[in-house]
């Protein structure tokens, strides 16, 4: 059964709309604390269990708060990987809040007050969407690309390759490129199976775009090219055989309108695994954030309009 301090968290958490208990209020001076010692702050090696209230609330309970716990874990996966990259930073990031919302842009309650903590919290239609209609259990953990997730020879290919040989093969072979040119701007989303989603980004895409083309592609093309053979590689068949037509295919054009009214480009993923629609929302609201602190006025994506699975993805986004 769930413990008193579980209940007097729940009640805590929910107090009043702008009246928060003493252990939200707690969590909300921890979190504008970090954001602004972020550089000073270690890595956490790991994530803390979380509340078990889905598998031990009443039925009724259960599905009266689940909305509420739905929308404010979201929340915290999107704050705490934030707070987490700008700790992982080389440099301060000029975070920039923007102007102020309308009012009925803010919300109330500490989802609000966490989301005044990002640079994006003013888009307002970027934090709303609908709780699932069933509750579920399933843990996730969001954080930026960190160092231990290099390969043993000190490069990001072995993760990229990991994700390209599993259910994540269709965008691993995109992701590598911002893993080689833009790591920095690259978050994980991981659930009890390992690696289940990504969001990836590149501050510049002019520049990004124009390195991607001279440097990375070419070299990829001398290490795979058209005749490889299966055996002699460590992806499988079918992967590889798209791994190498993606390789070898001239990429589009990006007109130079697009560059300069929106000059970020953003990817993201995730596995079919992944039905919570919440936990991709915090993959973009944190991948956006990142990109937003360091300057950027807009991003796009690229999607081919054959892709349905991307194009469903994006559009459930919003």
């Amino acid at each position: 059964p769930l413990t008193l301090g579980e209940v007097r968290m729940l009640v805590e958490l929910f107090y009043l709309p702008y009246h928060h208990g003493p252990l939200a209020q707690h969590l909300l001076e921890h979190f504008r604390w970090l954001r602004a010692n972020s550089l000073s702050v270690g890595v956490p090696a790991t994530a803390s269990d979380a509340c078990h209230f889905v598998s031990s609330a009443g039925r009724a309970l259960l599905y009266d708060l689940h909305p509420y716990l739905w929308d404010i874990r979201n929340m915290l996966l999107a704050a705490s990987a934030f707070i987490l990259w700008l700790g992982c930073q080389n440099i301060t990031a000029p975070i920039l809040l923007g102007s102020d919302a309308e009012p009925w842009a803010r919300r109330g309650g500490l989802c609000g007050e966490l989301q005044a903590l990002l640079p994006v919290g003013n888009s307002c239609d970027l934090f709303y969407h609908p709780p699932p209609l069933f509750p579920s259990s399933q843990l996730y953990v969001l954080r930026p690309l960190l160092p231990l997730d290099k390969g043993q020879g000190g490069g990001w290919s072995e993760l990229s390759l990991k994700w390209a040989s599993s259910s994540l093969a269709l965008t691993g072979r995109l992701l590598g490129s911002f893993l080689s040119l833009s790591p920095e701007y690259t978050f994980v989303l991981e659930d009890e199976d390992g690696p289940c989603g990504y969001a990836a980004g590149a501050l510049c895409a002019e520049g990004f775009l124009r390195q991607r083309d001279s440097s990375w592609l070419p070299a990829l093309r001398h290490k795979y090219p058209r005749d490889l053979d299966a055996a002699s590689s460590a992806l499988g068949q079918d992967v590889l055989e798209e791994a190498l037509l993606f390789f070898h295919a001239e990429p589009p054009t990006v007109p130079l309108p697009v560059l300069r009214r929106f000059p970020s480009l953003v990817q993201l993923g995730t596995a079919p695994r992944v039905l919570d629609v919440g936990a991709s929302r915090s993959l973009a609201i944190c991948l956006l954030s990142a990109l937003r602190a360091n300057g950027s006025r807009g991003v796009f994506c690229q999607v081919s309009d054959a892709d349905r699975q991307q194009l469903s993805f994006y559009s459930k986004l919003g």
